[in-house]
């Protein structure tokens, strides 16, 4: 094979959501710290993300997450995600199937019965704690990131629906958060096509009329993503987060679950010591807790902890010929949906 470049590539999903791992082959990302490389790809050279994640070698229904050298001197490993739209800082799913390839190809030695993994993320530290036997990373609780509420029932015009409620809140990206009965719709499987149409339709409107910046890091300064939620039990929340160009979260959501936390302790719905079940369009589940409180730039924020599970399916290869005329990757419209780029 003639390969002008070559990436090592761990195949990994958590609780259905693909979260593909790249262990080798990438070289120096320039930047100081997680949130500057992420930067790099985002504003200066995304060839690297377009090249795993768009067809032929990439799909929309899955992530690509990039390894760097921590930053940090207390971390383990550093991280980002890469998606069809750009890169992202944070995401639990991807964080657990992160933990799961580090122990499991013993990027990290493995401890039995948990081993602890400090991730060096674009927006701070996250403590991981994996459950291990027999060689293998049974589960992966996450202490995430403080998480904290921009705007509650704030009301967004839409052309389709008129006005309805969302809540924002940050819980690792920004969200907007949308009951769906106000969408007429259930979220399972069957609906999810409709629903990931409706949730990208949201998500340009939101960042139209609404306007956020964190406080401590100010260029993450966008919606992410809408999440549609129903809560079907005193202590479960059916969820469903819908991602550019137009699919669903397969994982119940780890970041959208902690924003979603966040929005019910701003409530007096849940209190330190809560315990929650987020549960995805096709049945997964992630545990919830809420650990405590604190504050983000004088917010009010809730620090929650995230448990699911991650299976490693594939060890690879992924390459580029100096011949293919695909070496970038491309898009096609029948899979992008709505989404699909216009101009």
């Amino acid at each position: 094979m003639r390969w002008k470049k070559t990436l090592q590539v761990v195949g990994v999903h958590a609780e259905g959501e693909i979260g593909k791992v790249i262990t080798g082959g990438v070289g120096k990302i320039p930047g100081d710290t997680v949130l500057d490389k992420m930067n790099y790809i985002n504003e200066v050279d995304d060839s690297l993300r377009r090249l795993c994640v768009f067809e032929p070698r990439g799909a929309l229904a899955m992530s690509f997450n990039l390894l760097v050298p921590p930053t940090r001197p207390e971390a383990h490993a550093g991280f980002f995600i890469m998606q069809a739209d750009r890169a992202h800082p944070m995401s639990g799913s991807n964080s657990i199937c992160v933990v799961t390839a580090l122990l499991e190809l013993g990027i990290v030695p493995m401890q039995e019965p948990e081993t602890t993994v400090v991730l060096d993320t674009a927006v701070g530290l996250v403590t991981a704690r994996a459950r291990c036997n027999d060689g293998r990373c049974e589960s992966v609780s996450l202490e995430m990131m403080p998480a904290f509420v921009e705007e509650l029932d704030l009301e967004i015009e839409t052309p389709d629906f008129g006005k309805i409620k969302v809540d924002i809140a940050f819980g690792g990206v920004y969200y907007a958060l949308v009951d769906v009965d106000q969408v007429g719709m259930d979220i399972n499987a069957e609906n999810a096509r409709r629903l990931a149409d409706l949730g990208v339709k949201f998500a340009d409107i939101v960042n139209e009329q609404v306007k956020v910046e964190h406080p401590l890091y100010p260029s993450i300064n966008k919606i992410a993503y809408v999440m549609f939620r129903n809560r079907v039990a005193d202590d479960v929340y059916q969820t469903c987060t819908t991602l550019v160009p137009g699919r669903i979260d397969r994982s119940p959501c780890g970041t959208g679950s902690s924003a979603n936390l966040a929005t019910l302790a701003a409530r007096g719905l849940a209190d330190v010591g809560s315990r929650l079940v987020s549960r995805s369009a096709i049945g997964s589940e992630f545990k919830v807790e809420m650990l405590g409180r604190t504050e983000i730039g004088g917010r009010p924020a809730v620090l929650p902890r995230i448990e699911g599970r991650g299976w490693v399916f594939s060890v690879e290869q992924l390459g580029v010929d100096p011949t293919d005329p695909f070496g970038t990757g491309f898009m096609v419209s029948d899979t992008w949906g709505e989404g699909f780029p216009q101009g």
